[in-house]
């Protein structure tokens, strides 16, 4: 059918679109400038109107998600929301069960949410979990920061072939982009060890984290991804972390890229957990200054926030000594899951307070990131869902970006311990987002960092991804009202999905497949034929899968969106 959303207020900062009362008009699933007379007629007159939701960074799919839910029965009871005609039951908090998770997202109206770390060898399993999720596209990364082969070829300084490496793992676990995580530390932790800093090597390889980053973003733009590489630098979490990220995001300056739509060489990952100043918990302060400062003066780098929330929530992360350590720190139980060759991950149950001085501090440093870079086409929304806190808290990350007032409410009212002023510059910033930087933090920057041409904007040819919001922006102040800003953001009055009404007044009325979302590469086939061929007879050592069963064939990703990329060698 052929739509038209009449008389909104349109924010679509890709097309320089800033608060325009227009229409908006898709046909067979894509944006068009023109409709017949027939087109049905969607009346948003004055409502706010938004390309859907880009979310860069989540945990949404895959082995942590499915641990979590077995050692955290007492999350499963939280959410719990009965079937209707429609939509299947609902379980869960901060892991919610698969159907909730693309429910929720539909409801926030988001329309591409990426799966951010995908053991290879978890590939299968992890597509398996993406068809049961609903109604969002979902790009996964698969994880190269510590895989054996990765650290071979970096180590020889072979950089052709681990590129034909990264293009042919990429096609077998039919993933979108690269991610790092902790580079050397889990392979380290596979000896019960970690590195600490980007210049400490591995345990018996003797390659550094630098030397597999920048390995790692050499292959990535040899190829031409349309993703950077997506990096979880080395000390997640410690206090006088901040210079191993400063230092992780400046050893890519001179990397040159290979993308015509994206602008950055690296993507740093949950932000907030790597800009910390002090040498323990007792003196810990902010460390977001010099980092945004860098990041204000570099273009090479974007960030996502990593958001603390203030809620009981699950970590999950690829770091696993990370994870060992917040046991150690906590006490609460603790899982642990290797995944051989490959990577490593832990889970640790959570409860950010706002009485507690350091996680006050934490929810603190993730606004103060975000409101002291500059430049919003950086920075991206996030909470590295689960770890700081659920993606169904991102409405009340938006009402404290765009309210100092109530910002100031909390830190005066003792809604967070007093850390959070004394021990970090948010109390002296008075900067609110506006709905262009809201727009641009959650739509249009996540899909120009993730080399998206196709969503993320409301141009001629783009997918029918479209929020509309019962909010009136030109009688409506956000800095005033961030109760309202929290209820309208988390109850789309209409999500549209390839042209679809999946939403309508905060509720599900259509329920479609996901479509997995993955970079083909051409023009490096030679190439990975050849490289496949050199590391089977370690494959076949050390892995206990045949390969014949690792490779993730096209029925589990289906329906797909395939992204074709001319490599250039």
């Amino acid at each position: 059918m052929e739509y038209i959303l009449k008389n909104g207020i349109v924010y679509d900062p890709i097309n320089e679109v800033n608060g325009e009362k227009k229409d908006v008009m898709f046909k067979d699933g894509k944006i068009v400038d023109n409709v017949s007379d027939s087109a049905k007629v969607l009346d948003v007159t004055d409502k706010l109107v938004m390309p859907a939701g880009v979310d860069v960074h989540c945990h949404l799919a895959g082995p942590k998600l499915c641990l979590g839910r077995l050692y955290r029965p007492e999350d499963e009871r939280r959410g719990v929301k009965p079937k209707t005609d429609i939509t299947r039951a609902e379980t869960g908090f901060s892991i919610p069960s698969c159907p909730a998770t693309g429910y929720r997202y539909s409801r926030m109206g988001y329309g591409t949410v990426v799966e951010a770390a995908v053991p290879p060898l978890e590939a299968k399993h992890t597509h398996e979990e993406i068809i049961a999720i609903p109604n969002i596209d979902i790009p996964t990364l698969p994880l190269f920061g510590n895989n054996w082969f990765v650290l071979q070829f970096v180590k020889e300084g072979n950089i052709e072939d681990l590129a034909a490496f990264v293009s042919a793992w990429l096609k077998i676990t039919k993933g979108y982009g690269v991610k790092l995580v902790n580079p050397c530390g889990s392979e380290a932790w596979g000896w019960g060890m970690n590195v600490h800093g980007i210049d400490d090597p591995a345990p018996y390889w003797d390659v550094t984290a630098r030397e597999v980053i920048r390995g790692l973003a050499e292959a990535n733009e040899m190829l031409g991804l349309p993703h950077s590489i997506h990096v979880h630098p080395n000390d997640l979490g410690h206090p006088g972390n901040f210079p191993t990220t400063l230092n992780t995001i400046d050893c890519m300056k001179d990397i040159k890229k290979n993308s015509e739509y994206r602008n950055q060489t690296i993507h740093l990952t949950h932000a907030q957990f790597h800009c910390y100043d002090g040498t323990s918990w007792r003196d810990v302060t902010s460390g977001v200054e010099p980092v945004a400062d860098y990041i204000n003066k570099h273009d090479h780098v974007t960030m996502d926030m990593g958001q603390v929330t203030l809620d009981e929530t699950t970590t999950m992360t690829a770091d696993g000594p990370m994870e060992y350590d917040l046991y150690e720190l906590t006490g609460l139980k603790w899982a642990n899951k290797d995944i051989e060759l490959e990577t490593a991950s832990g889970l640790v149950p959570f409860i950010y307070s706002g009485r507690n001085p350091v996680h006050s501090l934490q929810w603190a440093i993730g606004l103060e990131l975000a409101l002291t870079i500059k430049d919003t086409w950086k920075v991206a929304l996030t909470t590295d869902s689960p770890n700081a806190g659920p993606f169904i808290r991102y409405p009340r990350v938006i009402s404290w970006l765009m309210s100092n007032q109530r910002r100031m409410e909390m830190m005066d009212n003792k809604e967070v311990h007093s850390w959070a002023a004394r021990k970090s510059s948010l109390a002296t910033l008075d900067r609110d987002y506006d709905f262009y930087d809201i727009a641009t933090i959650t739509r249009a920057g996540p899909s120009k960092i993730y080399g998206f041409e196709d969503r993320g904007h409301l141009g001629v040819g783009a997918l029918a991804d479209i929020a509309v919001y019962d909010l009136e922006p030109n009688n409506f102040d956000p800095s005033i009202n961030a109760a309202a800003v929290e209820q309208a953001f988390g109850n789309a009055l209409y999500t549209i999905k390839d042209g679809e009404v999946l939403v309508k007044d905060g509720e599900i009325v259509k329920v479609v497949s996901s479509r997995h979302v993955w970079s083909n590469v051409q023009g490096f086939e030679d190439e990975e034929k050849r490289v496949i061929e050199q590391i089977m007879p370690m494959f076949n050592k050390y892995y206990t899968v045949k390969f014949e069963n690792y490779k993730v064939h096209d029925h589990y990703a289906e329906p797909s969106c395939e992204y074709k990329i001319n490599a250039s060698k």
